[in-house]
C-alpha cells in the first residue's frame, strides 16, 4: 500500500478527458480553417475566387476567371460531389504582376476544386462564360435517398 497517494475520483479522469479532447478539437478546427495561399507554383496555377449558391432547383457555383478564352475552359465532375474548373489564361502572370517582389514564380492558368452540398445531377450541368465569370448550373436531383447507418 502506498502511502501520500491519493486515489482520483471519476469526476477528476472524465474531466481531464473532457480537456484532451476539447483540445483535439481545437486543433482539428484551426487547422481546417487555416489559410493557405490562392496559388501553386509547381502546377503555375492560381485558383480563382468561386461561390456556391443553393437554390430549390438548382446548384450555381460562380467562378471568378478573368484574362480567360471560353474555349480553355474545362469543367468536369471528379465525383458525385466534386467539380473541377481549369483554365489556361491567354498570358501569364508573374508574382511582380501583384505588386510582390519577394517572391518567384508564373502562373499560367485558374483551377480550383469544389465541393456541391447537396446531391446533383453532374450529367445535365450547364456552363455559361460572360465578361470574365464563369457560372456551372448543376440541376438538383429529384427522388434520391437518404443513407442511414
Amino acid at each position: 500500500m502506498s502511502i501520500g497517494r491519493r486515489k482520483r475520483s471519476i469526476f477528476e479522469i472524465i474531466r481531464e478527458h473532457v480537456e484532451d479532447l476539447e483540445a483535439f478539437a481545437d486543433k482539428l478546427i484551426e487547422s481546417a480553417l487555416m489559410e493557405r495561399p490562392s496559388w501553386d507554383i509547381q502546377s503555375c496555377c492560381l485558383e480563382p475566387l468561386c461561390s456556391v449558391f443553393v437554390s430549390a432547383d438548382e446548384v450555381v457555383v460562380t467562378a471568378d476567371l478573368p484574362n480567360i478564352d471560353p474555349k480553355n475552359i474545362k469543367v468536369e465532375a471528379v465525383g458525385e460531389d466534386l467539380i473541377e474548373i481549369n483554365a489556361k489564361m491567354k498570358r501569364k502572370l508573374h508574382f511582380a504582376d501583384f505588386g510582390i517582389t519577394h517572391r518567384q514564380g508564373e502562373f499560367s492558368a485558374f483551377r480550383c476544386q469544389t465541393r456541391i452540398p447537396v446531391p446533383v445531377d453532374t450529367k445535365k450541368m450547364k456552363t455559361q462564360f460572360k465578361r470574365g465569370i464563369l457560372e456551372v448550373h448543376l440541376p438538383r436531383k429529384k427522388g434520391y435517398q437518404i443513407k442511414i447507418e
